[in-house]
């Protein structure tokens, strides 16, 4: 099987236990868009047990707390699609009135050229952030 996702990190690796992880994506942008990545190779939200759907929920649901309060984004974007990787993964994306393609899916066409900019402590503050919103869940380990 060639999956990217089985075989690199998928980003920045900001969080990891045995089921899943936490990656920051290199998006110019997007600073601060994450990706929650199941660690095992599944497609669907339906391959998992119950247990299994409601902990990377409530990771998902930690990361777009921690990227709230670490950025006060206007909004925040949840997806899994897959189609272009087939391995079960959420993307939480920060969303700004003001960036490259609101309100329109990140993955549509540019409205205007981007004016954000990464701020140059934005992965040591979500390596902090992150994780100590997932200790909240109790899925920590």
């Amino acid at each position: 099987m060639d999956c990217e996702l089985c075989e690199l990190n998928g980003g920045e690796l900001l969080w990891r236990n045995r089921y899943c992880r936490v990656v920051q994506v290199s998006d110019a942008d997007y600073p601060g868009f994450c990706r929650v990545i199941w660690n095992s190779h599944v497609k669907e939200m339906s391959d998992l047990s119950a247990d299994q759907r409601r902990q990377m929920m409530d990771i998902v649901f930690a990361v777009e707390q921690a990227i709230r309060s670490t950025l006060a984004p206007d909004k925040i974007n949840l997806a899994s699609l897959g189609n272009l990787t087939p391995h079960l993964h959420w993307h939480v994306i920060p969303r700004y009135v003001d960036d490259a393609h609101f309100p329109s899916p990140v993955w549509s066409d540019r409205r205007r050229a981007s004016t954000r900019v990464a701020l140059p402590d934005l992965a040591t503050r979500l390596r902090v952030a992150v994780p100590g919103a997932i200790s909240q869940t109790g899925w920590s380990d």
